[in-house]
């Protein structure tokens, strides 16, 4: 059956069992698809087929710089840390906050935002949104001490919680079932690219300035990147499909959301996965330049070869699994391999295996990093599929479970010091079993489901 209610269509891989995530789902639909970029629809007839191959590659270009926005303005930073924590006469736990409290403003913002986005549509939210994260992001730089630079992180996320939360919205907007978790797949393909590219950046702006030239180069990209979209990205949610009311309407939608018991497990399924990534991205740098000895630059390049196999698994995810294999069975299979992964980390920083060096160290993360391509566009896909009603606002609770578990996570992978990597091991293993319950308990997948009533 479908994640909108009961079917029979079979399944397109080998097992001839039905699968309720590959059922057949409505392609994208042309004329909206035209709406995002300007290219006028003439009656009911569908666009050309080159124009929309154009359009189409435009707007992934466009969906998939704002979801690569949060990973430049976190990755980007991470060579910096060490740095941050002498210039600005700071333990590393308090540095850490500087991520921290970003991540909490991109997950409190998107409450905000995705209702907003729901009610007056795409654009305008995120262009205002935009401009203030520009603005905020200038004004890092020129944070005398780390208490300021941890506000003004957290007035950076809060603002540019709206490029991630929009662009899932104007996802759901475009696309449904099989062609939105493929969608979800080829976006990682950009913004996959900018854990790579970020911390590659950072390290080479160090080279020649101190951690306040990372910030004056995330200024210019959040600038260029605010001027493609206010040239090519036009509205996607017409007035008839608005939400109506006030602050109590979005409490009533997002309460409704909730109690979908389907909805709330892939939500809180991809938030402690996201925990599981988040505490490698906020413990990487000590783990690897303070435990290991290794320098900025060195990092940066571990760095981008694990996030190269992130954006490797999300294609074959995207290409290859979806459409053959169940997003359930994909999503069952990245559980597993986080959780071993985490296993191995922690016997290893245990001294289980006795003294161990980098490379084994760096395998296990890489195997980690790897099979959030297979959790992170299948929990998106699976959960925005119940909520074509209210997708600003599913978007939203998506965005903030993710980024408000990652927040909780990031300190304590601090709480030992600069010298262990146990308490990153034993959070993401945490963390891993939390995700695997919470997948298992309330998603059940074996079970036959029923459609979700709109809510709101």
């Amino acid at each position: 059956m479908s994640e909108r209610g009961p079917s029979t269509a079979p399944s397109h891989g080998s097992s001839p069992e039905p699968s309720p995530e590959i059922s057949s789902v409505p392609a994208p639909n042309p004329a909206a698809a035209n709406a995002v970029v300007g290219v006028p629809e003439v009656g009911a007839a569908p666009a050309p087929l080159a124009a929309a191959r154009r359009t189409g590659l435009l707007v992934t270009f466009v969906l998939g710089g704002l979801t690569a926005l949060p990973p430049l303005s976190m990755d980007m930073y991470l060579p910096a840390l060490p740095e941050v924590t002498n210039a600005l006469n700071s333990p590393a736990a308090t540095v850490q906050l500087t991520l921290t409290s970003c991540l909490a403003g991109m997950a409190l913002g998107q409450l905000v935002i995705g209702p907003m986005s729901d009610k007056w549509g795409r654009r305008r939210p995120l262009l205002i949104g935009m401009v203030v994260y520009v603005l905020a992001t200038a004004i890092c730089a020129l944070a005398p001490t780390a208490e300021l630079l941890i506000g003004f992180r957290l007035l950076q996320g809060l603002a540019g919680a709206a490029a991630i939360v929009i662009a899932r919205a104007v996802v759901r907007d475009l696309y449904d079932g099989v062609e939105m978790a493929r969608f979800f797949s080829t976006l990682m393909l950009i913004s996959g690219a900018a854990p790579i590219v970020a911390p590659l950046i950072g390290g080479q702006v160090l080279r020649f300035a101190d951690w306040r030239g990372v910030f004056v180069v995330l200024t210019v990209v959040g600038a260029a990147l605010t001027a493609v979209v206010w040239r090519t990205l036009d509205e996607t949610l017409p007035p008839e499909r608005r939400q109506t009311g006030g602050v109590g309407a979005a409490l009533r939608t997002m309460r409704g959301l909730l109690g979908d018991r389907v909805f709330a497990g892939y939500t809180l399924t991809g938030g402690f996965a996201f925990a599981v990534l988040f505490s490698y991205i906020s413990a990487s740098p000590f783990v690897v330049q303070e435990i290991y000895g290794a320098s900025p630059q060195a990092f940066s390049l571990l760095f981008g070869v694990n996030s190269v196999g992130l954006i490797v698994v999300g294609q074959i995810n995207g290409k290859l699994l979806v459409g053959r294999v169940s997003l359930d069975k994909a999503l069952a299979a990245g559980i597993g391999i986080i959780t071993v992964a985490s296993v191995a980390l922690l016997l290893m920083s245990t001294g289980v295996f006795g003294k161990v060096g980098l490379f084994p160290v760096a395998t296990a993360l890489f195997v980690l990093m790897s099979a959030m391509g297979l959790l992170l566009p299948n929990t998106n896909a699976q959960a925005l599929m119940r909520t074509p009603h209210a997708a600003g606002s599913a978007s939203a609770l998506l965005g903030t479970s993710s980024f408000l578990v990652g927040a909780i996570a990031s300190p304590l992978v601090g709480i030992a010091g600069e010298d262990t990597a146990v308490p990153m091991a034993l959070v993401q293993l945490a963390c891993s079993l939390l995700s695997a319950a919470f997948f298992f308990g309330m998603c059940r997948p074996w079970r036959p489901r029923s459609p979700m009533a709109a809510a709101g």
